[in-house]
């Protein structure tokens, strides 16, 4: 029966059988070691019979093996144990060299992200690159635990739409039999919609945006976390959103902290509600400590945004911090100004080491307000399909609601210290890269 490598330090004096593959292989003292790895991680064997050693004459890392060996304690080798007096048996030979080594880390320094990305089939077998996405599946994990424990229903919406959603340029637009359709920029209005059926909804699904950009943080192809509640207010939104960034870190930490120590990441401060900060404040802290004005503008630079997640770190005690009081006049249609200054939004932002990763808000509930917003910000017309399912939910009675998007790819790439949203993405997609 096999012995998955986690398990082979429970068998020590015993003989077990493993498989997986050729990870690594080295001389030492007239001794070949190899490494086989599986799911799990790593087994080191000792070969010293000649016969054995002759059968990975000409096999490259990958090939697929199996070992019957006697478990030995060794505290030095992956696991604390290692086989000895071991018997081969080659399944998959592998003759051809791999491009790169994946028995070492791999550089993913912003000149090597080409390379990291184009060998990706190979270099996902790497262990630091392993961790990263075991960590990432962590986090899906615990944000739908946390959805559940708050009274969420998971749906999932279309992804083929008749019309872009949100309006604007940035859709994907293909041939649908004939027709005309776009990808989904976002669930924003069918996860409003179920608000007046379930009130708390979530949904983790891939999203498109055409955004002509190259930068560290944009894709056109992404994991968007997007939640929408019934019956809140702000306040309730920024509480939900702070329960949930703490309760996915003390998830990942609890569970996977041998996958976050082996690329090297650090459990974020988080105090149990994030600290909120007005645009203005910010605007204000970052001209006088920095001396570069930005006092009025509508956005945060990004300097801002990083320079902001020191201050909070440093003097609040918190390694996010919720970005408050935007200008209404920036807001989309469907957003909901503040009662008692309408010149401001009803919106958050959420940063998280320096990073922008959630934007959330109040949404307007009231019927006719929702159709003039949608003519004067939007230039929309109601009977456009890409708007009159919303407008039908609205007119059909919707409470007071609210919700947030958030990239499940910039939030793995902020819990484990990658500087780069494609280097948390199995197979990136951005304006220069289809394949693989």
């Amino acid at each position: 029966m096999r012995v998955l490598s986690s398990a082979v330090k429970d068998h020590v004096d015993q003989v077990v059988h493993i498989e997986g593959w050729l990870h690594k292989k080295r001389l030492l003292g007239g001794l070949t070691f190899i490494n086989v790895r599986d799911r799990h991680g790593l087994v080191q064997v000792v070969i010293q019979d000649k016969a054995e050693v002759e059968k990975l004459r000409g096999m490259q890392i990958g090939t697929v093996l199996a070992v019957d060996g006697k478990v030995v304690k060794e505290e030095r080798a992956p696991g604390g144990a290692e086989l000895h007096d071991a018997h081969l048996s080659v399944s998959v030979p592998v003759t051809a060299e791999l491009p790169i080594e994946i028995d070492k880390p791999l550089s993913h320094r912003p000149d090597n992200l080409d390379t990291l990305f184009e060998y990706r089939a190979f270099g996902l077998r790497n262990l630091q690159e392993t961790a990263i996405f075991k960590v990432q599946a962590a986090i899906t994990r615990a944000l739908r635990d946390y959805f559940y424990t708050q009274d969420f229903t998971e749906i999932h919406t279309p992804k083929l739409l008749a019309a872009a959603t949100e309006g604007g340029a940035e859709v994907f637009k293909i041939d649908y039999f004939g027709k005309e359709a776009t990808l989904a920029q976002s669930p924003q209005f069918y996860k409003q919609i179920m608000v007046g059926i379930f009130e708390r909804v979530f949904e983790i699904a891939p999203v498109y945006r055409a955004e002509p950009s190259a930068t560290t943080r944009h894709m056109t192809e992404y994991t968007s976390i997007d939640a929408e509640m019934g019956f809140i207010d702000i306040a309730a939104l920024k509480d939900l959103l702070s329960g949930l960034l703490n309760y996915v870190s003390n998830y990942i930490w609890e569970h996977h902290e041998p996958e976050l120590t082996l690329i090297r990441a650090t459990k974020p401060q988080l105090p149990e509600v994030v600290p909120s900060l007005s645009m203005a404040e910010i605007h204000e802290r970052y001209s006088k400590a920095t001396g570069q004005n930005t006092v009025g503008e509508k956005d945060l630079r990004p300097d801002e945004e990083r320079w902001i997640c020191e201050y909070a770190h440093k003097e609040l005690g918190s390694e996010a911090v919720f970005v408050a009081d935007w200008p209404a006049s920036d807001m989309k249609f469907y957003h909901k100004a503040q009662a008692d200054n309408p010149e401001l939004a009803d919106r958050v932002d959420l940063l998280f080491r320096g990073v922008e990763i959630a934007t959330g808000s109040m949404r307007e509930n009231d019927y006719t307000v929702v159709m003039q917003q949608l003519k004067e910000k939007a230039g929309g017309n109601p009977e456009d399909p890409g708007f009159k399912p919303l407008l039908n939910a609205m007119q059909a009675g919707m409470p007071p609601h609210g919700g947030f998007g958030m990239g499940l790819e910039r939030l793995t790439e902020k819990f484990v210290g990658l500087n780069n949203v494609k280097e948390a993405t199995l197979f990136p997609r951005d304006i220069n890269r289809l394949a693989p």
